[in-house]
């Protein structure tokens, strides 16, 4: 019995979503809950012939009963990015939004595997861990940001350069979840040693602000869901295959708390970064039944990717910085 909830069910990421996750035949039980429109998606989704039970949940009173015994709470929920709009100017709607969720998994689903995908991910997942250690009920093993979406662009636009199968690719992508904090660490992927300095740079740039690429296509009607409600899904699944299915040897790359890592992983940041007192930090994870099973270090890195480290730590510290803060302070 696998108990899924998904917070912001109803809209551009969480619908989509919800769809791919009511295909797997590891979910009995898919919890829609959002402020509006969630019966609506709850029956449509209700009528597809798949193993989980689907049920939609409105509103604030309804919270508790969508989030109650959940085993994964997925969150998209928050509003979504506009033209000009940067992820750290979604902070001051979004984190309030995240913090009252997270309040309600505490309280209801304490030992749940929390997904956090509402953007700036890099402050996002610092408030929810917060909340927890006030709940007393914190554990670093079983909080994930979900930097998916990195790592799919980056073997997307990647495999476009050097011939590569796209779905097979894997491309490392550690740091954060935002801008020059998204680090591709495209010295590590086999056959890219054949691209030119340029195209590394090039190519880096795109995968750090894939985003902005969407946003503008969309004409201001929308930023990334479907690729995001995709990236979501797959970290997901994977997260209840090794976790309730006996999966073995799956990595995700995933921002999460330090205190999960190992002296080695948490020293090859600090190496890397220049920064002693960074928090959180995207690096390979792979998951178990507790979630954080084992994190690896870096690993070496080019020249390049180093300046690109040196970059990220200032944002991403600040990021953390200030997502603790929203809560601590209250």
């Amino acid at each position: 019995m696998v108990k899924v909830c998904v917070c912001g069910a109803a809209g551009g990421i969480g619908q989509p979503l919800s769809l791919l996750l009511k295909q797997s035949p590891l979910i009995t039980h898919l919890s829609l809950y959002d402020i509006v429109n969630t019966p609506g998606v709850a029956a449509d989704l209700s009528h597809i012939n798949t193993k989980s039970k689907v049920t939609g949940h409105k509103g604030q009173e309804e919270l508790e009963e969508a989030i109650k015994d959940s085993d994964v709470v997925v969150i998209p929920a928050g509003v979504p990015r506009k033209p000009g709009m940067t992820r750290d100017d979604l902070f001051k709607i979004n984190a309030g939004i995240v913090r009252d969720l997270a309040t309600a998994a505490a309280k209801f689903a304490p030992k749940a595997f929390m997904c956090i995908i509402s953007n700036p991910v890099n402050s996002t997942v610092p408030i929810v861990a917060e909340v927890f250690k006030k709940e007393g009920v914190y554990d670093a093993r079983r909080i994930f940001g979900v930097t998916t979406l990195d790592i799919v662009r980056a073997s997307t636009f990647v495999s476009e350069l050097i011939g590569a199968d796209a779905q097979s690719l894997k491309v490392p992508v550690v740091g954060g979840h935002s801008g020059v904090t998204i680090l591709p660490l495209l010295s590590q992927v086999q056959g890219t040693n054949a691209l030119s300095e340029q195209q590394i740079a090039d190519v880096t740039h795109r995968i750090q602000f894939g985003g902005d690429e969407v946003v503008k296509a969309k004409d201001g009607a929308g930023s990334a869901t479907l690729s995001m409600a995709y990236a979501g899904a797959r970290f997901a699944l994977n997260v209840i295959e090794a976790a309730f299915n006996g999966g073995k040897g799956i990595v995700e790359c995933t921002y999460v708390s330090l205190e999960a890592a190992g002296a080695d992983a948490v020293q090859s940041v600090k190496d890397l970064s220049g920064e002693e007192s960074l928090e959180y930090f995207s690096l390979p994870v792979e998951l178990g039944p507790n979630g954080v099973d084992k994190v690896s270090p870096v690993g070496a890195v080019s020249d390049f990717e180093k300046k690109l480290f040196a970059a990220c730590a200032p944002e991403l510290k600040g990021n953390i910085t200030k997502g603790s803060g929203f809560v601590k302070q209250e």
